[in-house]
């Protein structure tokens, strides 16, 4: 059988998700659902307040709304089919909509890698180089960056993607895991992936281990140039503008070295423990960081936090 009929063979994939627990699914359910009508309704406050509030069409808040409606993607790439598998019996996904799923949600995850690190470049010119800031985040500087951002995280999905499907899949269907995640997908192939693995330690280098540097130098810098404001109130208020910013960054990478960098266990029930709860972190990763980021902006950034007042105030009694 030759590659192409051995690929043709896999029409469709097998979705294991929490079909083992099945008592579990129901609860996660109600309780994925409620995290998602959060993550639509308090990002699209955001982006609506972002636009349609001219205090707010700076910068900082540009990306934020592009940050906002990235994370209503990445969600809505894979929440409904999460979903969906909590309560199907047969938790099928067909080949194209697999690769479709998989291109969007490592898209979403690389644009926001990147579009993080632009965010901390933001905070850095205008704590660090206040007189410059209309110069260097003008108009024509900001956008070209937020769309660079969005072409990088897609370019490198398309070719992670493109890699991954073409490879054939003649054997095991069945990905455990709630999506098409591209490395449990990788686990079903019946070919040499070593120039996918390649391929994906490349492009973790630069999409989490370059913006992680990055945005760590920025805030040094940052921390530095608030230590020395004189006045405790200036060194407060120099804070309070990216005190939101670097929090989104702790929980985003800090999630995501949590769910890698822990230690595998050995012991036959230790792994099927271990398995059920790197889904469930997997799982809340993929709803807790959209859903908390806009809480976040909201109670920590004191304009957003007006804006979006002012924007309740209208609507309820308008």
């Amino acid at each position: 059988m030759d590659v192409a009929n051995q690929t043709a063979s896999v029409t469709e994939f097998v979705l294991l998700g929490l079909s083992a627990h099945p008592k579990l699914e129901k609860t996660f359910f109600v309780l994925i659902l409620l995290m998602y009508l959060v993550i639509l309704l308090g990002n699209g406050v955001l982006i609506l307040v972002t636009v349609s509030n001219s205090h707010l069409h700076m910068p900082m808040y540009f990306f934020l709304g592009n940050l906002s409606f990235l994370d209503i993607c990445y969600t809505t790439s894979s929440v409904p089919l999460i979903l969906d598998s909590f309560l199907t019996p047969r938790k099928t996904i067909s080949f194209s909509a697999c690769a479709v799923q998989m291109f969007l949600s490592f898209a979403m995850g690389a644009t926001e890698c990147v579009l993080l690190s632009m965010m901390a470049f933001d905070r850095y010119v205008a704590i660090c180089n206040p007189l410059r800031y209309p110069v260097v985040t003008s108009k024509a500087a900001y956008m070209p960056m937020a769309a660079g951002s969005w072409v990088a995280g897609s370019t490198a999905s398309m070719v992670q993607t493109s890699l991954a499907m073409r490879l054939p899949f003649c054997g095991d269907n069945i990905i455990n895991h709630f999506t098409c995640e591209i490395l449990a997908v990788l686990k079903l192939a019946c070919a040499d992936i070593s120039v996918n693995v390649i391929s994906m330690g490349v492009a973790n280098v630069i999409f989490l281990g370059v913006p992680v540097l990055f945005i760590s130098f920025s805030y040094v810098f940052i921390i530095a140039t608030i230590l020395r404001i004189p006045s405790a109130e200036g060194r407060k208020k120099a804070f309070s503008t990216c005190s939101a910013h670097l929090t989104v960054v702790v929980i985003f990478y800090g999630t995501i070295l949590f769910m890698y960098g822990k230690p595998k266990s050995k012991d036959p029930l230790g792994a099927d423990k271990q398995d059920l709860a790197d889904k469930l972190i997997s799982l809340f990763y993929g709803v807790v960081t959209p859903m908390l980021n806009p809480i976040i902006y909201s109670l920590r950034n004191k304009d957003v936090k007006a804006a979006v007042r002012n924007l309740v105030f209208q609507k309820c009694f308008a």
